[in-house]
């Protein structure tokens, strides 16, 4: 992908994606068109610091799945792999996970279609169409493409817990009913 683009889901994905999931409305954005989105909360390879990628996922037999879009070279991958215990931002709620690469071929291929699937349009973006593509092009054309594994360990920290930003529709709207009752 090219720098650009790049560029444009750095911006989208901090300053749109992961605030909504951190105030707890990431369920409100998944849509068969649109996708259906997770944020992987890793801890930094350098920096220790906690961040944040969205991504497009599914599950599948107690698992959640994913896809590297930008290679091994996505920074995100390479802190889980570093520290492959992270948290998941689902729409449903949040889990505490173990991430790995997938390396099982059949695993893989039928993984990385599900989630391309679930991305709803930009499951395009790699230039085939995920529903129509056959066994061996889609094998071919994600050779590169990391597909990750998380297998829950427990219960992750959501919006409404404590670190969490749910804390600020309560506060808004306290603040919005006291300037109409003193307005």
């Amino acid at each position: 992908m090219s720098t650009i683009l790049r560029k444009v889901f750095w911006f989208l994905n901090t300053f749109f994606m992961t605030p909504v999931f951190r105030l707890g409305l990431g369920g409100l954005l998944g849509t068969p068109f649109g996708g259906y989105m997770m944020v992987v909360k890793v801890v930094g390879r350098k920096s220790g610091k906690t961040r944040y990628a969205p991504v497009n996922y599914a599950i599948r037999d107690g698992s959640v799945y994913c896809l590297s879009g930008f290679r091994k070279t996505a920074d995100w991958y390479r802190n889980l792999l570093a520290h492959p215990e992270v948290e998941l931002l689902l729409p449903g709620g949040p889990i505490f996970a173990r991430g790995e690469p997938v390396e099982d071929p059949d695993e893989r291929g039928r993984m990385a279609r599900q989630v391309l699937k679930n991305a709803g349009f930009a499951g395009f973006f790699e230039g085939y169409n995920p529903r129509t593509i056959s066994e061996a092009d889609l094998r071919t054309k994600i050779a590169d493409i990391p597909v990750i594994r998380f297998r829950p360990l427990g219960v992750g920290s959501g919006a409404f817990d404590a670190g969490g930003w749910a804390w600020v529709w309560p506060v808004l709207a306290t603040v919005g009913i006291l300037w109409w009752w003193l307005g």
